[in-house]
């Protein structure tokens, strides 16, 4: 099966798209702790608060690391799109609320991809963040969009199927327009600044900077309630 198929079989799974964004509003209802394995599959532990939760290893592993970063963007947005700050003009929300179908997209498909090897949903604390403010909620949607470009930047080279490499290809691009139209809205035309994009004259001149999974679990985790590991997943 090549990208293309896996993307058509996603677009033709028996999911109606006002049931998809039905489940997007539940996610960010929830209040409980429901990252637990959700699968008959044991290779996805059940979990407590206690424990470290682990994202499993190889391609399948690398999956669901996507799979919760999505969660994470999608849980971002639907929570800025269902109370946005008092100052967030009518276009930026109009912007916000795309970017979350987006990411509610790249979600569902890693979800379906995974089938019966998915982790749970998690549920996420943006108390760090201030989102009653529109310059509040756009510095943190310019760190999580950063972070999911410099994650799939480190992931891609780590899948063995070169299937999902494609998929994680696309996904990519996808989520670096993203951070540049954020950049973008918070000072215009700063849309790949020296901080995210090599410009020094080095061997990387151009290029988009890179994390490994454990760099971006590291972060992830300061939003979730659980710890967790990378240390199963590909370096």
């Amino acid at each position: 099966m090549n990208s293309t198929s896996l993307s058509r079989l996603f677009a033709a799974r028996p999911v109606r798209r006002r049931t998809f964004f039905r489940v997007a509003g539940a996610t960010a209802a929830s209040s409980a702790l429901v990252l637990a394995g959700c699968s008959k599959d044991d290779e996805t532990p059940e979990v407590t608060a206690e424990q470290t939760f682990t994202l499993g290893t190889g391609d399948t592993g690398l999956l669901n690391y996507a799979y919760l970063l999505e969660q994470l963007e999608a849980a971002f947005y639907d929570k800025v799109v269902a109370t946005p700050p008092s100052d967030m003009s009518a276009a930026e929300l109009a912007y916000f609320t795309d970017l979350r179908d987006h990411e509610v997209i790249h979600r569902e498909f890693f979800k379906f991809a995974l089938g019966t090897s998915a982790i749970g949903t998690a549920v996420f604390n943006f108390g760090s963040f201030t989102l009653t403010t529109r310059a509040g909620v756009l510095a943190a949607a310019q760190t999580l969009e950063d972070l999911g470009v410099a994650a799939y930047n480190g992931a891609g080279k780590l899948f063995i199927d070169p299937v999902y490499l494609g998929v994680a290809g696309k996904i990519a691009s996808v989520e670096a327009r993203h951070a540049a139209l954020i950049r973008d809205l918070v000072l215009p035309n700063s849309f790949a600044a020296a901080d995210v994009v090599a410009n020094d004259g080095g061997e990387f001149d151009g290029l988009d900077a890179a994390k490994t999974p454990a760099q971006v679990i590291a972060v992830v985790n300061t939003f979730l309630n659980i710890t967790i590991s990378a240390a199963g997943l590909p370096s």
